[in-house]
C-alpha cells in the first residue's frame, strides 16, 4: 500500500535543460550590455537612463543587474477575464496553455464565396463570432486589419467588433498610442472603470520590437502606457533566422531574448510589478521563397525552446501555432497546423496565437480556425495523461465482465464520485462526439452524409456559426458609449505629437 503518492504522467516536451536556459539568459544579458538596443521614444530613453542604463543617443545598454532586478519584480502570474462577468478565466502561469487566433492579416477568405479580399468590419465580426462559439478557443484576436474605414483608426473598429461579438478575453493590437488609449477607454467602459479593469482585465495589450534590436516609437510608447495602466502587455519579437537574426538556432534565441528582456526592463522601470508577457514568432527566412515561414518545423522547435526559457524565468509566454504557409486549406495546412498545435501544447507555452493564419500570415481563414479547434481538443487529450489508480485500473470490473464479455458501460461508481478530490478531469476533455468534425464512420455512412472532405465540413460549421450563434450581448448603453468613442476617433499621422 503506497501512501502520500499521486502521479499522473502526461505527454510533454523540453528542448533545453535548466543549465542551457541559464546560459541563453546570460548571453542575452551580455548582448543587452555589450551591443544594446535602439529606442526611438524619448520618454522611454529617459525612463531607462534614470534607472541606471547607459544611454548614447538612441542606443541603450542595460547592465545585467538591472535586468535581474526586472526579472524579480515582474508578475509571475497574469490572469485574463471574461468581459461580461469579470470572471477570472485564463491563468497564465506554469504549463497552462491557452489558444486563440492571430491579428492583423490584411486579407481574409470569405467563407461563403471563397474569395480572398481585404479584411473589413464584417469579416472581423464574423471571425470573432466563430472564435466565441468554439469550445477549445480561449481568447480572441482580430484576424484582420479593418480596411473599409480609414486605416489610422482601424484599430478602434476592430476592437468594437471584437467586444460586440465575444465575451472571451481579447488581445488588442493598436496602430499607435492614441489608438491604444481609445481601446483602453472602451475596455474601461465595459469593465466599469479604470480600477475595475486593472483588477480583472479582459484585454491584453500588444506591441513588438523591430528585429534586430530596434524599439520603434510606437512599440515603446504602447509598452510604457500598458505599464502605467497596470494592464497585461505582450512584447514579442518576430525574427527570422538568416534574415533578422543569426542563422543558428541558439543565435536566434539570444537575439529574441535580448529584445524581449530589454522590453521587460522598460516595463518594470516604468512601473514595478507591471504584468508583462514575453514570447515571439521565431522562425526562418525560407531561402526558396524568401517568406517569413509560419509552417517551418524550425518555428515549432524554437518556440518550444523559448517556452523552456520562459518557464525557467517564471514569466508568462506568448506562443504561436495553428497556422500554415499554404494558400488554401489543404493537406499541407492540416500537417503544419496540427504539428504546431501539438508541439505548442506539449511545450506548455501559456497563451498561443495565430490560429487561422494562412499564406504565411497574410490571410485569415475561418475554415482553418474550426479545424484547429478540433485538433486542439485532441492535443489537450494527449497532454491530459493517464491516471493510474485502484479505481481506474478496474480490477473489479475486469473480474465482473470476465473473459469473452463486453466492456460497453462504465461502472456505477464512476457516476457517483463527482466530489472525489482524486478524480482527475482534464481541461476541455473532448466528449462531444455529435458535433466533432473528424469522421470515423464506415464508408457507407460517410457516403450517405455526402462524401465530404474535412474542409467542406469545417466550412459548413463556420457558416452555421455566423448565421445562428448569438454571442452574449453588451448592455445597450455600454455599446452606445463604445460606438461614440469609435465615431469620434482621431487618426494621427506618424510623427505627430
Amino acid at each position: 500500500m503506497r501512501t502520500n503518492y499521486k502521479a499522473n504522467t502526461s505527454v510533454k516536451m523540453n528542448i533545453f535543460s535548466e543549465a542551457q536556459c541559464q546560459e541563453l539568459v546570460y548571453a542575452a544579458e551580455e548582448a543587452m550590455w555589450r551591443t544594446g538596443t535602439d529606442f526611438y521614444d524619448p520618454e522611454s530613453i529617459e525612463i531607462l537612463k534614470k534607472a541606471g542604463c547607459w544611454v548614447e543617443g538612441k542606443r541603450v545598454r542595460i547592465p545585467a543587474h538591472i535586468t535581474e532586478r526586472a526579472l524579480r519584480s515582474c508578475q509571475k502570474h497574469v490572469v485574463l477575464c471574461n468581459s461580461r462577468t469579470g470572471d477570472r478565466e485564463l491563468f497564465l502561469e506554469g504549463g497552462n496553455s491557452y489558444f486563440g487566433s492571430g491579428p492583423c492579416t490584411p486579407f481574409t477568405r470569405n467563407p461563403y464565396t471563397g474569395e480572398r479580399h481585404r479584411a473589413t468590419r464584417q469579416s472581423v465580426g464574423w471571425a470573432t463570432k466563430v472564435l466565441d462559439a468554439l469550445p477549445n478557443i480561449d481568447y480572441a484576436m482580430s484576424l484582420g486589419i479593418v480596411q473599409d474605414v480609414p486605416l489610422l483608426i482601424s484599430d478602434r473598429h476592430e476592437f468594437e467588433q471584437q467586444v460586440l461579438n465575444t465575451e472571451k478575453p481579447i488581445i488588442t493590437v493598436c496602430v499607435d498610442q492614441w489608438g491604444q488609449d481609445d481601446c483602453i477607454k472602451m475596455a474601461e467602459i465595459i469593465a466599469g472603470g479604470e480600477e475595475a479593469l486593472r483588477q480583472n482585465p479582459f484585454i491584453c495589450l500588444y506591441a513588438e520590437p523591430i528585429s534586430p534590436g530596434v524599439h520603434c516609437i510606437e512599440a515603446a510608447q504602447k509598452l510604457v502606457t500598458g505599464a502605467k495602466k497596470g494592464l497585461p502587455t505582450i512584447y514579442t519579437p518576430c525574427i527570422m533566422a538568416g534574415g533578422t537574426a543569426p542563422a543558428t538556432m541558439a543565435g536566434v534565441m539570444v537575439q529574441g531574448l535580448c529584445e524581449s528582456l530589454s522590453g521587460l526592463v522598460l516595463s518594470q522601470c516604468t512601473r514595478e510589478g507591471a504584468p508583462f508577457i514575453m514570447g515571439g514568432v521565431y522562425t526562418i527566412l525560407d531561402m526558396g521563397s524568401t517568406i517569413f515561414s509560419y509552417g517551418a518545423p524550425e518555428l515549432h522547435i524554437l518556440l518550444a525552446g523559448l517556452a523552456d526559457v520562459a518557464h525557467y524565468l517564471h514569466i508568462p509566454m506568448f506562443g504561436t501555432c495553428g497556422c500554415t504557409d499554404t494558400c488554401i486549406i489543404d493537406e499541407q495546412a492540416g500537417v503544419e497546423a496540427a504539428l504546431s498545435v501539438a508541439m505548442t501544447n506539449m511545450s506548455g507555452a501559456n497563451i498561443n496565437h495565430d490560429i487561422g493564419y494562412s499564406e504565411y500570415g497574410t490571410t485569415s481563414n475561418l475554415d482553418l480556425v474550426v479545424i484547429a479547434d478540433e485538433v486542439l481538443g485532441m492535443a489537450r487529450r494527449l497532454t491530459a495523461g493517464i491516471e493510474v489508480s485502484d479505481k481506474t485500473m478496474n480490477l473489479e470490473l475486469i473480474e465482473e465482465i470476465g473473459p469473452g464479455g463486453r466492456f460497453d458501460h462504465l461502472p456505477n461508481d464512476f457516476d457517483d464520485d463527482d466530489d472525489d478530490e482524486d478524480n482527475y478531469v482534464p481541461k476541455n476533455l473532448r466528449v462531444d462526439y455529435e458535433n466533432r468534425l473528424v469522421n470515423r464512420g464506415a464508408r457507407e455512412i460517410w457516403e450517405k452524409a455526402g462524401s465530404k472532405t474535412l474542409t467542406q465540413v469545417a466550412n459548413e460549421k463556420v457558416r452555421d456559426i455566423i448565421e445562428y450563434h448569438e454571442p452574449k450581448p453588451l448592455p445597450k448603453d455600454v455599446a452606445a458609449k463604445i460606438r461614440d468613442v469609435v465615431e469620434h476617433a482621431v487618426g494621427h499621422m506618424p510623427g505627430e505629437d
